[in-house]
C-alpha cells in the first residue's frame, strides 16, 4: 500500500455500514439544546476518519455478525472518542484539528467541555439499550482507563525524565484501549470463543499503538497542511513523545540540554535545532520502526481469521497505519 491510499478505499468493504452509522450518529446527537446541536454538527463535519467504529464493523464482518447492535456500538465508540477529543483540545489549548478550528477555539472551553460530557453520557445511554452486561463492562472499563490515561499524560507534561515505558503506558491507556474495546465488542456480538476475542482485542490495541506512534512521528516529520494541525504542537505543549525521548537517550550533552529545556518550558522557538537533533540521532527512524513493529504484530494476531474482504481490509489498515502522512 502507498501513502496515497485513502482510508475510504481501505474501508470500502463497509461503506454501506458506515453510512448507517453516520445516520445513527446524527440521530443520537439530536438535542433540544441548540448549542449542543451546533457543536455536534460542527464536529461531525470536521472530516474525521471514523476509524474506531470502522474497526468494530470490519471485525463484525470478519466474524459474521449481522446484529443491528453493531451500528449502535459503533456510534457509541465514536461518541466516546469524540468526547475525549473535545476534552483533549481544551487541556492542550489546541486551536487546529483536521485543518479546522477546534471546537474550543470556536465555541469556547466551557461549551466544549460540557458537550464532551453530553457525548459521554449519551454513549452510556446508548450502550445500556444493547442490554448486554459484557458490552457494558468493556465500555465502562475502557472509559475509565482512558480517563486515567488523560491524567497520566497530564503528569508527564513538562517532565523530561519520562522514559519510553511511561510514554507507552499513556498510549496504552489513552489510545489503544478504545481500539481494543472496538474490536473486542465485535467478538462479543459474534459470541466468539475466548481465543478469537483475545486475538482481535490485541489486534485493536497494537493497531491503535501504531497509529499513535505515527501521530507522534508526524509531529516532527509531517507537513502542516497535509496533517491539518500545527507541526511542533507536541513540543509547544511540552509533551515528551518518543522522538524527544530518543534524543534524550542518544543525543549529545548539548542536544539533551536543548530538549530538556524545551520539554520543561514548552514553546517552539527552538524547533529547528531540536528537529536537527531528532534527525541526527535517528529518532524519527526509531519511532517509525517501533510503529512498524506494532503494525506487523497486529497483522499477525488475526492470521487465524477466515479469509474475507473484511480481513483483507483489517490487514490493509496495518499497512496504512505506517504509510499515512496525515
Amino acid at each position: 500500500m502507498t501513502a496515497s491510499t485513502s482510508p475510504q478505499n481501505v474501508l470500502a468493504a463497509i461503506a454501506d455500514d458506515m453510512r448507517a452509522v453516520d445516520q445513527l450518529i446524527r440521530h443520537r446527537l439530536a438535542s433540544e439544546v441548540v448549542l449542543i446541536n451546533q457543536i455536534s454538527e460542527y464536529i461531525i463535519n470536521s472530516g474525521g476518519k471514523r476509524l474506531r467504529p470502522a474497526l468494530l464493523l470490519l471485525v463484525s464482518g470478519a466474524l459474521g455478525v449481522t446484529s443491528p447492535h453493531r451500528f449502535e456500538l459503533a456510534a457509541v465508540i465514536e461518541f466516546i472518542h469524540t468526547s475525549t477529543l473535545l476534552h483533549d483540545d481544551v487541556v492542550d489549548e489546541s486551536d487546529l484539528r483536521r485543518g479546522k478550528q477546534t471546537a474550543n477555539a470556536l465555541f469556547g472551553n466551557a461549551a466544549s467541555v460540557l458537550v464532551g460530557d453530553f457525548l459521554y453520557s449519551r454513549s452510556f445511554e446508548m450502550m445500556v439499550s444493547v442490554d448486554n452486561m459484557r458490552v457494558m463492562q468493556i465500555l465502562a472499563r475502557a472509559t475509565n482507563v482512558i480517563a486515567e490515561g488523560e491524567v497520566l499524560q497530564l503528569l508527564n507534561m513538562h517532565d523530561p525524565d519520562v522514559d519510553e515505558a511511561r510514554y507507552l503506558q499513556v498510549i496504552q491507556y489513552k489510545t489503544a484501549t478504545l481500539f481494543e474495546a472496538a474490536t473486542q465488542l465485535a467478538a462479543v456480538l459474534a459470541n466468539a470463543d475466548a481465543h478469537t476475542e483475545a486475538a482481535v482485542r490485541e489486534y485493536g490495541g497494537r493497531l491503535g499503538t501504531a497509529f499513535q506512534l505515527m501521530d507522534d512521528w508526524l509531529d516532527y516529520a509531517g507537513d502542516t497542511d497535509a496533517m491539518g494541525k500545527n507541526a511542533g504542537d507536541d513540543l509547544r505543549e511540552g509533551k515528551p513523545t518518543l522522538p524527544l525521548i530518543h534524543v534524550l537517550q542518544h543525543g549529545t550533552d548539548e542536544e539533551r540540554a536543548l530538549v530538556r529545556e524545551a520539554i520543561e518550558n514548552g514553546g517552539t522557538d527552538k524547533f529547528e535545532p531540536i528537529l536537527a537533533a531528532i534527525t541526527r540521532t535517528g529518532a524519527l527512524d526509531y519511532t517509525l520502526a517501533r510503529a512498524k513493529e506494532e503494525a506487523d504484530a497486529a497483522a499477525q494476531t488475526i492470521s487465524a481469521l477466515p479469509s474475507s474482504h473484511y480481513k483483507n481490509s483489517l490487514l490493509e489498515l496495518c499497512s496504512y497505519s505506517i504509510a499515512r502522512r496525515t
